[in-house]
C-alpha cells in the first residue's frame, strides 16, 4: 500500500531512509529537498520531447511516449541505483506537483514490496513550508550579530563559535559567497530556492530557546537576497562589535583572499566593478597595485579608502543594540580561538534573557 504525507519537518523527513526527487536534473538542480537524491524518471530532454508532443501534436502519442520512458527510466534505476537496498527500504518519492511521474515510481516500489511514502503536492509542499517560514512572519530566533569592518575576522570567529558549541547560522557558507565585491567562491552561488531550502534547514536545525550567532550582513550576499523574515530579525538584533587594526586586517584579508590575489585576471575585473562613485584616478591605482603584485598593500588601500568609509555609513543609520565589543590586537588563529573562549558564555548567558 502507498502511503501518503505532507509533513515535510527534518524530524519527519529523517524517518525515510531517503528522499527520492523524481523530476528532471534541471528541476532538481534548481531546488531541492536536503539529502534528496535525484532519480529522474524522464531526463531533461526526454521531458521536453513529451511536452512539445502533448503541446502541439497528440496527447495519446505523448501520454504511450511517455510511459514508455518512464518504465525504461524506473527499470533502470532498480538495476542500478536501488539494486542494493533490502526488503525494508523506506523511501519518500516526489515529483513537482505529486503528479504521475511520483505515482508511476511509487507503484513500482510498492509491486516490489517497498513501504514507499508519496509526498502530497509534491515539491510545492516543501516550497511551500520553505517560504511560509522564511517569508510568511516572524522568524523566531534570538539572533546575536558579529558586526565590525572588512577583514576583521568574523567569519572565522563564527567558525570558532560553532567549534565550541554555540548556535551559529553561516550565511556565507550557505550562499557560498564570502559577501564582498571579491566574494566569489569556486563552484559558484545556489540559485535563490536552493539557498533558501539550505537556509530553511539550517534553521530548523536550531533550538530556538538558546541564541543564534550570525555574522552582520547586507540584505544580499553575492546574488542571493536574504529572506524578509531572517532580515527583519536581524535588523532588530543586539551586535557584538569586533574591531582589529588595519594593518592586522590588512594581513588577513591577503590571506583570506588568497585564491583570488592570485588570480590576476579575476582580481582586476573585481577592480573594475567596484562603485562609480569611487574616482577613476583611485580606481586606477589600485588596478596598478593588483597588476605588481602588491596585494597587502591593495588590501590595505581598500580598507583604508573604501570599505571602512562604507561600513561607517551604514552603521550611522542602524539602531541595533551593542551587546559587547572585542578589540583584537590581531587576527592570528590564537587570538580568533581566545576571543571565541571569552565570547561563548556571554552568548549563552543570553539564553534566559
Amino acid at each position: 500500500m502507498i502511503r501518503t504525507t505532507a509533513d515535510v519537518s527534518l524530524p519527519a523527513l529523517s524517518k525515510y531512509d531517503v528522499v527520492i526527487d523524481v523530476r528532471s536534473p534541471a528541476e532538481f538542480a534548481e531546488d531541492h529537498l536536503p539529502g534528496a537524491i535525484n532519480l529522474p524518471v524522464l531526463d531533461d530532454a526526454q521531458r521536453a520531447e513529451v511536452g512539445t508532443e502533448y503541446v502541439q501534436g497528440s496527447k495519446f502519442l505523448a501520454r504511450r511516449r511517455g510511459a514508455a520512458l518512464v518504465a525504461r527510466n524506473i527499470a533502470a534505476h532498480l538495476e542500478e541505483a536501488l539494486a542494493d537496498r533490502g526488503g525494508g527500504f523506506r523511501p519518500l518519492v516526489h515529483c513537482w506537483r505529486g503528479g504521475q511521474r511520483s505515482h508511476a515510481m511509487a507503484t513500482v516500489m510498492d509491486q516490489v514490496g517497498w513501504p514507499v511514502t508519496l509526498l502530497k503536492s509534491g515539491y510545492r509542499t516543501w516550497r511551500r513550508a520553505v517560504v511560509n517560514r522564511l517569508h510568511g512572519g516572524e522568524l523566531g530566533l534570538k539572533l546575536i550579530l558579529l558586526d565590525g569592518p572588512t577583514g576583521c575576522g568574523k567569519t572565522a570567529l563564527l567558525g570558532e563559535l560553532a567549534a565550541r558549541d554555540v548556535q551559529t547560522l553561516d550565511l556565507e557558507g550557505l550562499a557560498n559567497h564570502r559577501g564582498s565585491l571579491f566574494g566569489a567562491m569556486p563552484g559558484g552561488q545556489p540559485g535563490q530556492k536552493l539557498f533558501e531550502s539550505r537556509l530553511f534547514a539550517a534553521v530548523e536545525a536550531l533550538d530556538p530557546a538558546r541564541p543564534v550567532v550570525v555574522e552582520a550582513e547586507s540584505s544580499k550576499i553575492g546574488r542571493i537576497v536574504l529572506p524578509k523574515a531572517l532580515w527583519s530579525a536581524m535588523q532588530v538584533s543586539p551586535v557584538v562589535e569586533v574591531t582589529a587594526p588595519v594593518a592586522a586586517r590588512a594581513d588577513f584579508t591577503r590571506a583570506t583572499y588568497a585564491d583570488i590575489a592570485s588570480d590576476p585576471a579575476a582580481l582586476d575585473a573585481a577592480l573594475s566593478r567596484l562603485p562609480r562613485h569611487l574616482s577613476k584616478a583611485l580606481i586606477a591605482e589600485w588596478r596598478a597595485l593588483a597588476a605588481a603584485g602588491r596585494v597587502r598593500d591593495l588590501a590595505e588601500a581598500l580598507i583604508r579608502e573604501h570599505y571602512d568609509p562604507a561600513y561607517a555609513r551604514s552603521r550611522s543609520v542602524r539602531g541595533r543594540a551593542a551587546l559587547s565589543r572585542l578589540d583584537l590586537a590581531d587576527l592570528t588563529g590564537l587570538s580568533l580561538v581566545e576571543a571565541a573562549m571569552s565570547l561563548a558564555p556571554l552568548i549563552e548567558a543570553q539564553t534566559a534573557a
